[in-house]
């Protein structure tokens, strides 16, 4: 899978907590209805893992990926739950090597040019750039796309709706990622039609600035 090409066509990705395996399902059907195409379901709760096999079992065509990975020895269990991608919030050897070995792409986060390099030399070209909004954003990206033209990135964390325009006008820009469409919360609460009608509208803007 070439994640860059993947991610550039999908726009976004939101990045989800969630409690209940029970509700990976109806979640990725509310977020197919309006548009998004793939979720990091992040391994922030216990019910992580179980829902990423539950949303990869139903055969939805719903890319999936696990988030918060932060030690080598997640990966085999990411990929026997049927992760498609991983997203590391940093980057270390062990973690790629990991991911090398099991043949899942991998989004290593990075927030300095030295990071982004070492992520590079790993052979990893399409990076997580988190927090973003703590380090400059859209800014950012502008600014890294100088010297290193060859990275592109998926920014998380601190995303607003009035940023969105502003990070889809960066040309190393794959994706961005947010929990805003589908909080945990929201999860928690069913509320399926509203998540539906959030990512409508975050993805009528992702559309509107980057046509497919």
């Amino acid at each position: 899978m070439d994640l860059n090409h993947t991610l550039r066509r999908l726009g976004y990705v939101p990045v989800i907590e969630i409690d209940h395996a029970d509700d990976a399902v109806p979640l990725a059907e509310a977020l197919l209805a309006g548009g998004v195409g793939c979720i990091e379901v992040t391994l922030r709760t216990p019910a992580g893992l179980p829902s990423i096999a539950e949303i990869v079992n139903s055969g939805l065509p719903m890319m999936v990926g696990v988030g918060t990975v932060t030690h080598a020895d997640q990966v085999h269990a990411c990929v026997d739950a049927g992760a498609q991608f991983a997203v590391s919030p940093g980057y270390t050897h062990a973690i790629g090597r990991a991911c090398h070995d099991a043949h899942l792409p991998l989004l290593p986060g990075t927030v300095t040019p030295s990071e982004v390099l070492t992520a590079l030399d790993d052979g990893w070209h399409t990076l997580k750039f988190f927090p973003a909004s703590l380090y400059g954003g859209a800014a950012w990206l502008k600014a890294i796309h100088g010297p290193i033209p060859q990275a592109n990135f998926c920014p998380t964390g601190g995303i607003r709706d009035e940023d969105i325009p502003a990070y889809l006008a960066c040309p190393n820009l794959a994706a961005f990622g947010s929990s805003a469409v589908a909080p945990r919360s929201m999860i928690a609460e069913r509320k399926w039609h509203e998540i539906t009608e959030r990512a409508k509208k975050l993805m009528a803007v992702v559309r509107a600035h980057r046509p497919l």
